[in-house]
């Protein structure tokens, strides 16, 4: 990559970085579709998204968290399955376009349904989290963040919000964390792509990092909770439309 590209690459980190941040994700989709863009190879895609996801999750984490918007009793039997099965799906690769297209309406189903959720009341009651079905769902998401390199924030977002098992806020501060366990057990199953990262990790780094910081500030203290749903229904859209044309 010649100067100029990582300038513009870095700046779409950084924006992806802010965006997703500001939501509790750590933006590997959006990293995913940049990187896409550059003719980057698949093989430096997925660490390099996995690795820029555990900076951006870990700086929401802790903002989230600050702000109480953190739950450890919806973390926990999401958390508990999905961690080895996203470092088996990190072990693997899944060259499969129909599984792509099938993941990319997935995703714009979810964001529009989202986006019809922003008409409702913006303060719920969350309800208990079944225990077995969490653990169940937890594990395949795991297995999903881990083949496509994502830190699953993308499919657990929209399912506590839909099913009443978080406020929007509890949402981003658990999917922070989830992606954050998911994206380092990612990496970890693919530790041999590290090798693969460019070199111009440092800055892309830099990026998302600065990203991040200015996203998850605005998301954790300064959005309500029906803007925090509206970005993440934009965000859901770009991460489909990026799982089907990217």
């Amino acid at each position: 990559m010649n100067t100029s590209d990582i300038v513009f690459l870095s700046a779409l980190i950084f924006v992806a970085a802010l965006l997703y941040s500001s939501v509790g994700h750590g933006g590997a989709s959006g990293y995913l579709a940049a990187m896409a863009l550059f003719g980057l190879a698949p093989a430096v895609m997925k660490p390099t998204a996995l690795s820029l996801n555990i900076f951006v999750a870990a700086i929401a984490t802790i903002r989230f968290h600050r702000a109480k918007c953190f739950s450890w009793s919806i973390f926990f039997p999401f958390a508990v399955t999905s961690i080895p099965l996203a470092f088996l799906g990190g072990a693997l690769s899944l060259p499969n376009p129909v599984y792509r297209q099938i993941v990319g309406i997935v995703l714009l189903f979810a964001a529009f349904q989202l986006f019809r959720y922003t008409q409702r009341a913006t303060k719920i009651t969350a309800k208990a989290i079944p225990f077995f079905r969490a653990v169940l769902l937890g594990a395949g998401i795991g297995l999903l963040s881990g083949l496509t390199g994502v830190g699953g924030g993308i499919f657990l977002s929209p399912l506590l919000l839909f099913m009443g098992w978080a406020d929007a806020r509890q949402t981003a501060g658990v999917s922070a964390a989830f992606i954050l366990v998911n994206s380092t057990a990612g990496i970890l199953g693919h530790l041999s792509g590290v090798k693969s990262l460019p070199d111009a990790i440092p800055f892309l780094a830099c990026a998302a990092v600065l990203g991040g910081i200015i996203g998850s500030g605005l998301g954790s203290r300064q959005f309500s909770n029906m803007t925090i749903r509206r970005l993440l229904a934009l965000v859901l859209v770009v991460a489909g439309l990026k799982f089907m044309f990217a």
